[in-house]
């Protein structure tokens, strides 16, 4: 039997997606990327979606929000606060489905199947050797059921990241 968590889940019922990437590309521009809104608009979202809004406050405390737009003109929000940043190195955000002010909403006003938590937590290292960047993801949080469609979410926005990153 797992442990409960904050929204009443236990551990055992969630799941983590961890990826390791290798980007051609300084660390610097990966970084950019990931807390530059205008770099983060151009490869936010999976195959389909885009990136209409993103600001960040990029410093520990300070907050997002994003929205990712589906080919039908859905839109899915997210907000959160960084929780550890050592910059080009590592960022530590949490993540919740939001309205567009930034309110946490449950996942489930999206469609979302599961018993999502009310945050996740989302980690990425970098570093970077030879000009090159590899990067950990790792997106804690995840009900066991969205564990692939995540996996592939992350897969296809990290392929927007490799091309228009640069």
């Amino acid at each position: 039997m797992g442990t409960k968590t904050s929204s009443g889940s236990s551990t055992a019922e969630m799941n983590v997606v961890m990826i390791n990437r290798v980007f051609e590309m300084p660390s610097s521009q990966v970084w950019e990327a990931l807390t530059n809104p205008e770099m983060f608009k151009k490869w936010w979202g999976p195959n389909g979606f885009t990136c209409p809004y993103s600001e960040m406050d990029a410093r520990v405390g300070g907050k997002y929000l994003n929205c990712m737009r589906s080919a039908e003109g859905k839109d899915f929000w997210s907000a959160g606060e960084v929780r550890e940043m050592i910059p080009g190195k590592r960022l530590v955000i949490t993540d919740s489905f939001s309205d567009e002010k930034g309110n946490k909403v449950p996942a489930a006003d999206y469609g979302m199947p599961g018993d999502w938590p009310e945050e996740c937590i989302v980690t990425f290292e970098l570093e970077e050797a030879d000009g090159a960047t590899k990067m950990k993801l790792i997106h804690d949080g995840i009900p066991a059921e969205m564990h692939d469609e995540c996996r592939q979410g992350w897969s296809e926005s990290l392929d927007k990241l490799e091309r228009n990153a640069r």
